[in-house]
């Protein structure tokens, strides 16, 4: 019915990679997204000996690699003073993202002005605009997670950015967050979709967008005053429209991966193999 891959943010196993592959595999996913800011594969320790090891396992699973996370942390690209070691980061994931033949990396990068005229936006446009043009030289695209912002506001930011950034559509992001239904978002932002996050959840309180990221950035997701605003639950469970969903997606001629992402949950790969059940369910 339709032609989208599904994936499987490994990480969200809760295991080592090896492990958490060959979960994949028997869950039904066809690809895998992996953080490189943490862990065994941590772009800072990820040599020649680590590349040839990955190489081996990928293909040892038959398994294909959707994008990279890129996720540093903290305020994204909103504050000056950080960039000055993020954005050299950024460039040293980009470029692992090259070496493995991996054209995506998702990263959030805070939470984009509705007025053009703060300082921050021009900060954050700048810091993107480098990010995208390195990016492009290296083949890859800059993917931001949707989050805190209005699909709008994603969008004139990514129009005045230029090449090289795209976007990784997570629905249950906006449902979350924004209160903005999934398809709606997909009709503002279409071209820019090169990767999505396949999660559900619920909206439990309204609140500005940037107290949430404030919770991100200095809690994290842990952070149990998130608890009273929103809830991540298993898909089909929350408020993403599904059904209306995929379809614009299709619509676009967006053909790449729906790759699950669980960030909470007692049983991870139960989770993960009734998210994939669901999905296959939709798209066949």
């Amino acid at each position: 019915m339709y032609d989208f891959k599904i994936g499987v943010l490994v990480e969200s196993f809760k295991t080592d990679f090896e492990t958490s592959l060959k979960k994949a595999k028997e869950v039904g996913a066809e690809g895998i997204q992996l953080y490189v800011t943490e862990g065994e594969n941590d772009f800072r320790t990820f040599d020649e000996s680590r590349k040839r090891v990955f190489d081996e396992l990928i293909k040892k699973y038959s398994i294909e690699v959707s994008a990279l996370c890129g996720d540093l942390g903290g305020h994204g690209i909103m504050e000056a003073e950080e960039n000055k070691t993020k954005l050299p980061d950024l460039k040293k994931i980009i470029s692992l993202s090259n070496t493995l033949g991996v054209g995506v990396v998702t990263t959030h990068i805070g939470t984009v002005p509705n007025d053009k005229n703060e300082k921050r936006y021009e900060i954050m446009v700048n810091a993107a605009r480098e990010l995208g043009a390195f990016a492009n030289e290296n083949g890859v695209t800059l993917a931001i997670e949707t989050g805190p912002e209005t699909p709008e506001t994603l969008k004139g930011f990514i129009d005045d950015v230029g090449v090289g950034v795209g976007v990784n559509l997570d629905p249950a992001n906006f449902a979350m967050v924004t209160d903005v239904k999934a398809p709606d978002a997909v009709k503002v932002l279409g071209k820019y979709i090169v990767h999505t996050h396949a999660k559900d959840g619920i909206m439990l309180k309204k609140t500005e967008p940037r107290i949430i990221y404030d919770f991100f950035a200095y809690g994290g997701i842990e952070d149990m005053r998130l608890s009273e605003y929103f809830k991540e639950v298993p898909l089909g469970q929350g408020s993403v429209l599904w059904d209306e969903y995929l379809r614009e997606l299709d619509n676009i001629g967006y053909k790449g991966f729906l790759t699950i992402e669980r960030e909470c949950g007692e049983d991870p790969a139960s989770d993960i193999r009734m998210a994939v059940d669901f999905l296959k369910r939709k798209i066949c």
